[in-house]
């Protein structure tokens, strides 16, 4: 009758510390991925599109009117104030969509731009006195965004009176808008989003070549 070969006391402990590093070792790796956390994913910076340098924009022209209402309050600034802080917010929420860097903002920066034919700096034939005629380009060399405000087309600037009727053409799709100033901007010319949606390329939040002319 044949033997069983029985395993010493010694073989039977290394195989039973074997088999539990094996377990734990499936349990580490399993605990490791299971906690394994995804990566976020990557936003892009102003410099990196020109959507999120549009909305980086119009937040840098949002935040410094509300600045300068802080600094010279008058009757109606906590009410200026409080709808701008909403605009605000909607363009935070525009980066977090679009993938941008929520809340880089950034100051409307004027680009150079030559001039158009028979345009010369600062109006037809040189600088012009305010109210002459109409056609006078003016901004030069200005980025246009969006302030973010809804109603009817809009502008809002910190050059021209409310009641002043400009003309906005964007200079790469050859669209155009003449709306009238309603309020006051930290721009040039600041158009709100209907405006801005009559003259803007698709996905982009800025223009970068505006021809902007005072038409009344």
């Amino acid at each position: 009758m044949p033997r069983r070969r029985t395993l010493g006391t010694k073989k039977k402990i290394a195989l039973l510390v074997g088999a539990a590093s094996v377990a734990g070792g499936g349990a580490f790796v399993m605990a490791s991925t299971s906690n394994a956390t995804p990566p976020a994913p990557a936003t892009r910076s102003a410099q990196d599109s020109s959507v999120c340098q549009g909305l980086a924009t119009a937040l840098g022209n949002n935040q410094r009117f509300i600045e300068d209402q802080r600094a010279n309050p008058d009757a109606q600034s906590a009410a200026r104030i409080a709808n701008r802080e909403a605009v605000v917010e909607e363009i935070r929420r525009k980066q977090e969509a679009s993938g941008c860097a929520v809340g880089e903002s950034a100051q409307d920066s004027p680009t150079a731009q030559p001039p158009q034919a028979g345009q010369e700096a600062g109006g037809q034939g040189g600088e012009q006195a305010a109210g002459e005629q109409a056609g006078q380009q003016v901004c030069n060399g200005s980025t246009v965004t969006l302030s973010g405000e809804g109603g009817a087309p809009a502008a809002s600037s910190n050059q021209f009176p409310v009641g002043t009727r400009l003309k906005v053409t964007n200079l790469d799709n050859d669209k155009s808008t003449t709306v009238e100033v309603t309020s006051v901007s930290g721009s040039c010319a600041l158009l709100n989003n209907a405006a801005f949606e009559q003259v803007r390329e698709p996905g982009k939040f800025l223009i970068r070549r505006a021809l902007i002319e005072k038409v009344g």
